[in-house]
């Protein structure tokens, strides 16, 4: 099985609690994602502000991002950093996975341009606009959620554009969610978000943004974490989302966006970090999807994306 990932806390669960990437007690590490065939993954650079002992957002960010890049030294014959998609290509055809970086929330930036360009030079190739805060960009879907874009949030968006950087919406507020489609020219991304229709949780998509994201050629990751597919659930409701996306006509819009380190304990019944990813393929055959489907929602689709908008 191919698999490529939209969005991974592990880089910030690492960097907090002294593991390292090869191998760590946690839900995703390199060992346990060496076993696909193609692995493309984005780990995102995250920090809440009421972390203890976070020396602010702006610095977690910093912190991260060089242990990141000291993991990458360190574990090269398992993972590189790459920047475009043509670099995954190449990292693919040496055997080695592809790690994407995004930042979940653009406080860790600044909100400014100036952060969004260090990102940039940094190797970042998307960037959640808000986590759970609102902030100068926009609202959130769980602060200020009837805000949408500031006009610094479209300044912001624009220049992502510009740069070849991927506006990615999880989180943000239902207004900021359409004033990104008014903005953005070409394909944005949800990385883990999954559908309001199934688990009325705010954080989910409703199905007219389902919709939109397949009208733009965008992509929206199903997120693993229960309380956004619904309590209890197990991998037949993961399932349950990735058909509703189809149902809307998200063939080519649907992908995985795990959350994984983010989820903790809060995982599908039958799911315990990324070496168990492969049962939800299994359920979808189970349900006659073609493997070509499959591939698509695994793989593919995400793919297609970043060789689109990330080529510098």
């Amino acid at each position: 099985m191919d698999l490529f990932d939209g969005h991974c806390d592990t880089v910030s669960r690492c960097w907090g609690r002294g593991w390292r990437l090869r191998s760590n007690p946690g839900n995703l590490d390199l060992e346990r994602g060496s076993r696909f065939g193609a692995w493309g993954q984005f780990f995102a650079l995250f920090a809440a502000r009421e972390d203890p002992g976070t020396p602010g957002v702006e610095a977690a960010c910093r912190g991260q991002y060089a242990f990141f890049q000291r993991e990458m030294a360190q574990n090269g014959d398992r993972m590189v950093h790459c920047r475009t998609g043509a670099e995954a290509k190449a990292a693919f055809a040496a055997g080695k996975g592809a790690a994407f970086l995004s930042v979940e929330g653009a406080e860790l930036l600044g909100c400014s341009l100036e952060g969004l360009d260090w990102a940039f030079q940094a190797g970042v190739r998307a960037v959640n606009l808000t986590w759970n805060y609102a902030n100068a960009l926009s609202g959130s879907c769980m602060e200020e959620p009837e805000r949408g874009l500031s006009p610094q949030g479209r300044a912001f968006c624009r220049r992502m554009g510009e740069l070849g950087m991927l506006v990615d919406v999880s989180h943000l507020s239902d207004a900021g969610f359409w004033d990104v489609a008014e903005t953005v020219e070409g394909p944005f991304l949800a990385t883990h978000s999954n559908a309001r229709a199934l688990c009325p949780h705010p954080r989910n998509l409703t199905d007219e943004m389902c919709r939109e994201l397949a009208r733009r050629g965008a992509v929206a990751g199903i997120n693993l974490f229960r309380d956004f597919l619904g309590e209890g659930a197990g991998v037949e409701a993961v399932a349950d989302h990735i058909e509703h996306f189809l149902d809307l006509g998200g063939a080519g819009s649907v992908a995985l966006g795990g959350d994984l380190d983010g989820c903790g304990d809060r995982l599908p019944g039958g799911i315990a970090g990324v070496q168990d990813l492969e049962i939800i393929a299994e359920e979808l055959l189970r349900r006659n999807y073609p493997e070509e489907l499959l591939h698509a929602i695994c793989f593919d689709n995400l793919m297609r994306v970043v060789n689109q908008v990330c080529t510098m």
